[in-house]
């Protein structure tokens, strides 16, 4: 049986530990409702801002000769990938999930002897992935500085991306992230960023014709920068509220399970206490007899 003094100590230990994630699930909780509702927000105005450049792009003819950020990407041989994770542990498997999706792209894209290239925003997706596909690395966007994403943040992001697609670093451009469900439920994902696919249209605008001015190409090229930078200012509002949603969910689970083994620790200290006492009076009641 455990030393006294030894239990005494761990005991203590879990209780500072148990401490410390009961202090991070409450950090977590107030930081996730703000989150949320940023969140939620964003997320009508990015999908309509997509949908509006798709229904743009369809009304232009000749897409491969009128714009170089419209197509299918069908025949394209180089990708972007872009993975969005969080720049600190302690989260579950909010990191992993993401990693673990972009890891399957890659093997598919391997399968089908495409060039892949890989960006990373956050330190934990570049810490797993840089293992494995250093040779693949292109650069790293550091968010640690960040307290609060801004929309400033995502342009500068999309006009790094739009720089390196005009340079032709790559064809097709595709981001992963978590997408906020719940609390308790978060869940991977990803699109194509470039080039804008033109098979999105509404079916509610379908059977509507509009004028432009001035021309489509115009426009396009004025308003796909801002719904680069857009998409990736909700990608990353659904980052944050995710992040903090499974950082919750994770500090929850190990106060709980802190709180099993305090229980059960104690009970481990008050049997040896109690076998402790009990020999000594077995001492004290058997040197008594002998004399």
């Amino acid at each position: 049986m455990a030393n006294l003094k030894d239990l005494k100590i761990r005991i203590d230990s879990v209780k500072s530990t148990r401490k410390i994630t009961k202090a991070m699930q409450m950090v977590a909780a107030a930081k996730l409702r703000k989150a949320q509702e940023s969140a939620e927000k964003g997320r009508p105005y990015a999908e309509k801002m997509r949908a509006v450049v798709a229904n743009l792009a369809s009304s232009v003819t000749n897409i491969a000769g009128d714009n170089k950020f419209l197509g299918d990407g069908s025949n394209s041989k180089k990708f972007l990938l872009i993975v969005a994770t969080s720049e600190r542990g302690l989260c579950g498997g909010f990191n992993s999930s993401i990693v673990k999706l972009a890891k399957s792209r890659i093997a598919e894209l391997k399968n089908q002897n495409k060039e892949i290239k890989i960006l990373t925003i956050g330190k934990k997706g570049k810490e797993q992935l840089n293992r494995e596909f250093q040779s693949m690395f292109i650069g790293h966007i550091d968010l640690s500085n960040e307290k609060n994403i801004t929309i400033e943040t995502a342009r500068h992001i999309s006009t790094d991306l739009i720089l390196r697609f005009e340079n032709d670093e790559y064809e097709v451009a595709e981001i992963f992230y978590n997408r906020f469900a719940s609390v308790i439920s978060q869940i991977p994902s990803s699109y194509r960023l470039l080039p804008v696919s033109v098979n999105e249209k509404e079916e509610d605008a379908s059977n509507v014709s509009f004028n432009f001015e001035p021309d489509e190409d115009e426009i396009l090229n004025e308003i796909i920068p801002k719904s680069i930078a857009t998409s990736i200012f909700s990608v990353l509002q659904e980052n944050a509220a995710s992040e903090q949603g499974s950082r919750m969910a994770a500090m929850d689970n190990a106060t709980r399970n802190a709180g099993e083994m305090i229980d059960k620790l104690t009970i481990d200290f008050n049997r040896s206490r109690q076998a402790a006492i009990t020999n000594e009076l077995i001492e004290i009641i058997s040197g008594a007899e002998a004399l």
